[in-house]
């Protein structure tokens, strides 16, 4: 088959989660001995045309120079370009900017669109934007053979409110095997002794609600706060919680290696996420072995199950905090590491991405 990935900012990985995705994919492909091509914006770290058996395709994408509007462009200079390749597939992970360019998709490739979480309630985002991302979703509902859902919560939601069938294939993670204590060093912290928060600044991911549990709490065990926090809800945070030394902002972290350690060796991992599938770094928490703390919602509850706490407020933060300890639930934590690896691992996610491929061109 030739095969086409569309809407990330491209690989080897140097954004997040779809970027992950992206490159695992498109390099097992390549071991499958599929043609298969990926869209790496002109900017970015990798200039190569070729990256262990995928090729690489640049394309100009003007967001530094116009900001989120320069997503747009990118995404219909990747469209126009792949009119003339001759795909067999086109696989669009997320929809947000590529499907007001949908009627430019070649006609004759399967078009296939992972439709990530739900992008229209972020809080983040004007009501005019909100009903942007509405319309977005409903055109790339509209315009895409195969649609798939990364969680139950979202194959559920296309069903109900378009009534479209969607594949269930949820992210992947790699369990991490090699624990090294001395990666701590760094940031002056010591096994089992803080707290971890890993999410973007943004409201939905409820980090003041967690922050508000952890100052109001009596436990003097701080929590590290890993995030870019340069924006303005970062900053208002950042205010808010400045007088409590238990707080401790740190900024982003990019290397995996030092993510994977910090997750292991917290005592709790707290994961306010609360809209959309499932999210890449709640399993590679479960992965890392962390004890999960999380949101009590029904994209967070279909992963973690029995096996997590779960908050709804900051009064029951707080009590968590107090009570419960790592050492007390080594099941749980085995349980959820154990998911990762029967139901969540990389290599089922590519096969099930596969099947539905060959299933598409029949």
């Amino acid at each position: 088959m030739k095969i086409a990935i569309l809407g990330t900012r491209g690989i080897p990985n140097n954004y997040g989660g779809f970027e992950q995705f992206a490159e695992i994919f498109a390099v097992y492909l390549a071991q499958q001995n599929h043609e298969i091509y990926v869209y790496n914006t002109h900017d970015h770290i990798f200039k190569g045309k070729m990256f262990q058996g995928a090729h690489i395709i640049h394309k100009y994408n003007p967001e530094h120079k116009i900001g989120t509007a320069g997503q747009f462009f990118y995404d219909l200079n990747c469209i126009l370009d792949s009119r003339k390749r001759k795909f067999d597939i086109i696989l669009q992970l997320g929809y947000t900017s590529n499907s007001i360019w949908s009627f430019l998709l070649p006609k004759k490739a399967v078009i296939i669109t992972n439709m990530d979480g739900l992008e229209w309630k972020r809080t983040k985002y004007s009501n005019k934007t909100q009903r942007f991302l509405q319309f977005a979703e409903k055109r790339a509902v509209k315009s895409s053979d195969f649609l798939i859902a990364d969680s139950l919560g979202i194959q559920k939601y296309l069903k109900e409110k378009y009534n479209k069938e969607s594949s269930y294939i949820a992210y992947g993670a790699a369990p991490f095997l090699n624990p090294n204590e001395e990666l701590l060093l760094p940031y002056n912290l010591d096994s089992n002794a803080y707290d971890l928060l890993i999410a973007r600044f943004e409201p939905e991911n409820n980090i003041e609600m967690i922050l508000e549990g952890v100052a109001a709490s009596q436990n003097d065990r701080p929590i590290v706060v890993v995030g870019n926090s340069n924006n303005s809800f970062g900053n208002y945070l950042k205010q808010k919680f400045k007088d409590n030394p238990r707080i401790r902002f740190i900024g982003g972290v990019y290397n995996k290696e030092h993510l994977d350690n910090l997750r292991f060796f917290s005592s709790l991992y707290f994961h306010g996420h609360s809209v959309g599938g499932t999210n890449p770094s709640l399993l590679e928490a479960m992965a890392a072995k962390a004890l999960l703390v999380a949101h009590k919602n029904e994209f967070n509850q279909a992963i973690l199950k029995e096996n997590a706490f779960y908050f709804s407020n900051a009064k029951e933060v707080q009590k968590l905090r107090e009570t419960v300890h790592k050492n007390r639930h080594e099941q749980i934590v085995q349980d959820n590491f154990r998911t990762i690896i029967q139901e969540f691992n990389w290599n089922k996610i590519n096969e099930s991405y596969l099947t539905l491929f060959k299933k598409s061109l029949q």
